[in-house]
């Protein structure tokens, strides 16, 4: 009980909560945005209130599509433990992480108690929404009522705190797991390795990698893949070609993971008819291209100022019968955009009509009209509304596209609007959407807000990765306060980021400009 009791008191620590909501930040900006008023108590630990907080929404005010159940019963049959379980097993695998609460409730009502399973779906699910805070009542919860959470837990867990920037938060789990007496296994250190990866943190990386080796597990494809995309991303690309051919020497099968990071890695350095070398070969050993694959080639041809060809494998993509990704959209609306090709744009439109992706057409319509050519909607509001009433299921992920391409047009209201409707649906604002704020405020000429997001960041535990800094340096050099930037760039260093090519040079334009005439 003593240990429980501890575990309870690590995940209730008030320092590891975001001090305010993004909504308080932004309502200090903007005083006529509404602020939350109905927020969870980070202290409840009731079995039944726990499920009853603000950020829940009324069954009756969702979509139709949300209220629809995915699995019929008899009328009349009670449901058991194992079919509740597997209704909320089928909600959160779908995002409807509110209809899976509810489901918690009804067991709860029935006196009976949810299972570790149950639990574990409700953490993956709403820790794939953002909604980190819930989370961690809800590990509360588990302890509460004497369910030991194992390492699956745990591992969920985990990724959800990294994938929000929660490394503080995610030390702690740890440190609970060392005291429940659970040793890291093999995919523990994998999530580790992969937000060490994307934040940059080379020499982290290779004390992960180090572990590894010691803890007697051999490096898979995805820490091959990772290891080639931590030498692409510090600009050491031959380096990462030499991995290729360890990894043929340690007999590594060669998946699609890895040929994704050798294609993304050639085409970040311009080697296009490399990368469509890689693909042809990824075909030839009967490896079916996924949506990364795709992305990452018409991202680079796009880049590259091949729009063209750009167009040709996003139909392709297609053809083969995958749902476009709404991030493409940005950077292929973006290119043709400034090209002034907004009759390609329109005709790609058409052609995803014809195919029958209406979401997905719904979605890049939008983006098109926040790019400025359509004009057929007032702000983010109109939006989000129509993307609603053509059925797509808002996500984060559509949030943070629609944020990022008011960002890039300088639209900071309209960015800081998108960000207030996700956190009313109770999806916190992650590290990805907090650095597009810096970067709406930096394309605008706002550095202040822009540090002040920075701040903000800081201040509620979550780790800046190498992004947040070239962003906010990028935001010091137009406002040109040249002085910061060194300054900056020395935090970025002491928090362990590996600086990249893109900071470097801004760190050089900066002292340019200091030096004296």
């Amino acid at each position: 009980m003593k240990m429980e009791l501890r575990c309870i008191t690590l995940f209730a620590t008030p320092s590891i909560f975001p001090r305010y909501p993004i909504s308080f930040l932004i309502s200090s900006f903007y005083p006529h945005f509404p602020k939350r008023t109905n927020k969870p108590s980070i202290y409840t630990c009731s079995c039944f209130s726990i499920f009853q907080i603000g950020t829940t929404k009324s069954l009756e005010n969702l979509p139709n599509s949300y209220n629809k159940s995915f699995m019929e019963y008899p009328i009349g049959k009670e449901l058991s433990l194992e079919m509740y379980s597997e209704k909320i097993s089928h909600y959160c695998k779908k995002g409807y992480v509110d209809k899976a609460m509810s489901c918690i409730s009804e067991i709860q009502a029935l006196g009976l108690c949810p299972n570790l399973f149950c639990y574990l779906c409700l953490i993956e699910g709403l820790g794939n929404v953002g909604r980190t805070l819930e989370v961690e009542m809800v590990f509360q919860e588990m302890l509460y009522l004497g369910l030991r959470p194992n390492i699956v837990v745990f591992n969920v867990m985990l990724r959800g705190f990294l994938r929000k920037g929660l490394y503080k938060l995610a030390n702690r789990a740890l440190r609970v797991m060392e005291d429940l007496g659970m040793c890291k296994n093999q995919e523990t250190l994998e999530i580790f390795l992969d937000y060490y990866v994307s934040g940059r943190r080379l020499s982290d990386t290779w004390r992960i990698i180090g572990d590894m080796k010691r803890k007697g597990y051999q490096l898979n494809s995805f820490a091959y893949s990772r290891v080639i995309e931590l030498y692409r991303d510090n600009g050491m690309w031959k380096k990462a070609m030499e991995i290729v051919g360890e990894i043929s020497e340690m007999g590594v099968p060669m998946d699609r993971r890895i040929y994704n990071s050798i294609i993304d890695t050639f085409g970040k350095y311009g080697e296009l008819d490399e990368a469509l070398k890689v693909l042809v070969k990824m075909r030839r050993e009967e490896i079916v291209p996924d949506i990364m694959t795709w992305n990452s080639l018409i991202k680079w041809h796009c880049k590259a100022g091949d729009h063209m060809k750009a167009l040709d494998l996003f139909t392709e993509m297609q053809d083969q019968g995958l749902y476009p990704d709404p991030k493409i959209f940005i950077i292929l609306i973006s290119q043709l955009g400034n090209l002034g090709k907004w009759d390609l744009l329109r005709e790609n439109f058409e052609k995803m009509k014809y195919r029958g992706h209406k979401k997905s057409g719904a979605v890049y319509a939008v983006l098109v009209d926040i790019y400025g050519q359509y004009g057929k909607f007032q702000g983010a509001e109109d939006c989000i509304s129509a993307l609603r009433a053509e059925g797509v299921q808002m996500s984060s992920n559509i949030y943070s596209v629609m944020a990022n391409a008011y960002a890039q047009q300088g639209l900071c209201e309209e960015t800081v609007k998108v960000l207030q409707v996700m956190e009313a649906e109770g999806i916190e604002p992650n590290l990805i959407m907090l650095n597009i704020l810096i970067n709406a405020f930096g394309i605008a000429g706002r550095h202040l807000e822009a540090l002040s997001i920075y701040d903000h960041i800081i201040e509620n535990g979550i780790n800046p990765d190498i992004v947040t800094y070239t962003t906010l340096m990028k935001a010091l050099i137009r406002a040109k306060k040249f002085t910061k930037v060194p300054e900056l760039y020395q935090h970025m260093e002491l928090a362990g980021c590996t600086p990249d090519r893109k900071a470097r040079e801004m760190l050089q334009i900066a002292l340019m400009h200091l030096q004296p005439i």
